[in-house]
């Protein structure tokens, strides 16, 4: 499906039956509740809003309004130019196009490269979903954090982490972005403010919330010119965990600029979102803690990016946080070690029919945003980087084994200083199991 740009606006919420299913994969947003935005005759640059009203038991209840992104269309309706209504530049569509196919092509060259035995332990790859990190993280600024989750190659690559320095933590090299030592699920840079790859699902969640909070200290408490906004990326699969919940609550009473991310990619490794929750639409757990909740086509970087701009310039203009469940699909297994025989061809072989990147490049196509040639211009780009990616990490040296218990305790070499007053991991024999601690 290409990326389009027809408004629609979805009244309430679908039934449970009809979401998430081949056939109703069109529906890009719902929303919650009755407004004013509806038929009035300004945009006002809104896609949510929070209408806030006491009840007679004192207890706060919200109206959560999404529309589908494709309504944006509406706000340059009034030039008679044929390029008002363009959602994207030329320069925006190109960042935007490149963005993904770094992502598609870097874990593409990691499967390649995990099978050549230069990668090790799981790696989960993100083929398929790159309309999420890139309709999102590219319009974030430098200050800004992002939180992921063991998916997290691409997000640490659209926030801006060198490709040779992912490639190296996945080889576990002393060049990676963590020295070797965090591998494929704990992507982290500290220039880049990426936080962090987790293991563990829902333990970014927390992380999120507290660099959300720390954003909020030092503009309220530090009267500092903050404006920084935190993405929290997390799956499906988490929202059935607790600290999801205690995370939205905490982030709606205390307005925190925060933007919760859930890439329902309809599996938790192999188990449908279907039968793992009570009530499937996740964008609806929003309007329970009183902050927006949308769902939007995944698959669609425009629309995403649409939701986007929204959510973000709402955290950062510090009117608190929103839920964002963006509808998308894996294309592979859960990990390079999964043989994805658990989902139902039918279903694979529809969403490979709505590939985010094509559908991108077929609406930079018709809109004449750039031409064939561009495009493979920037393919080409790609390829060589990631070519220089794999000689450079292959040609870097592996940790020395002093460095095995750095940063595992406050002390930065490990287990301290022994009575000779030197770093037990010194001690030649320390790794081999024989030095007294």
């Amino acid at each position: 499906m290409a990326c389009s740009a027809t408004p629609k606006i979805v009244h309430g919420p679908l039934p449970t039956s009809s979401l998430r299913s081949a056939d109703k994969s069109d529906s890009s947003c719902k929303f919650m509740g009755p407004s004013s935005f509806f038929g009035s005759k300004s945009l006002n640059k809104k896609l949510f809003s929070v209408n806030k009203a006491v009840s007679s038991v004192g207890r706060r209840s919200a109206a959560v309004v999404a529309v589908s992104s494709d309504v944006v269309k509406e706000k340059k309706l009034k030039s008679s130019s044929s390029l008002s209504n363009l959602l994207i530049t030329r320069e925006e569509g190109l960042v935007l196009y490149e963005d993904m196919i770094l992502g598609r092509a870097f874990e593409d060259m990691c499967a390649q490269m995990y099978y050549r035995g230069k990668m090790f332990g799981f790696v989960h790859l993100y083929n398929g979903q790159e309309a999420v990190s890139t309709g999102f993280i590219k319009l974030l600024k430098k200050e800004d954090c992002v939180v992921s989750t063991y998916r997290d190659h691409v997000h640490a690559l659209s926030k801006g982490v060198p490709a040779r320095q992912v490639m190296s933590e996945l080889f576990g090299k002393t060049t990676g972005c963590c020295r070797g030592q965090g591998g494929s699920m704990h992507m982290f840079s500290k220039e880049h403010n990426v936080l962090g790859g987790f293991a563990f699902i829902g333990e970014g969640i927390p992380v999120a919330t507290g660099a959300a909070f720390t954003s909020k200290y030092k503009r309220e408490v530090f009267k500092e010119d903050c404006d920084e906004v935190t993405l929290a990326f997390f799956g499906d699969g988490t929202c059935n965990n607790g600290q999801f919940f205690e995370c939205l609550n905490m982030a709606a009473l205390w307005k925190l600029p925060i933007v919760f991310v859930v890439e329902n990619n309809l599996w938790a490794i192999g188990m449908s979102h279907l039968r793992s929750t009570s009530d499937p639409e996740i964008w609806k757990k929003g309007p329970a803690f009183g902050m927006p909740g949308v769902h939007v086509d995944g698959m669609d970087v425009l629309k995403v990016r649409e939701v986007a701009k929204e959510a973000v310039g709402r955290a950062r203009r510090g009117e608190g946080p929103t839920l964002v469940e963006c509808e998308t699909y894996r294309f592979r297994g859960h990990s390079l070690a999964d043989p994805d025989e658990l989902r139902d061809p039918a279903e694979k072989a529809h969403y490979a029919t709505r590939d985010p990147i094509a559908a991108l490049k077929k609406y930079i196509l018709e809109n004449n945003l750039a031409s064939e040639a561009d495009l493979k211009a920037i393919e080409k780009k790609i390829d060589e980087e990631l070519e220089e990616a794999v000689e450079f990490a292959e040609e870097s040296p592996v940790p020395a084994r002093s460095q095995l218990l750095e940063n595992v305790f406050a002390d930065p070499k490990g287990f301290g200083i022994g009575p000779d007053g030197r770093y037990r991991c010194e001690d030649p024999k320390f790794t081999e199991g024989t030095a007294q601690v």
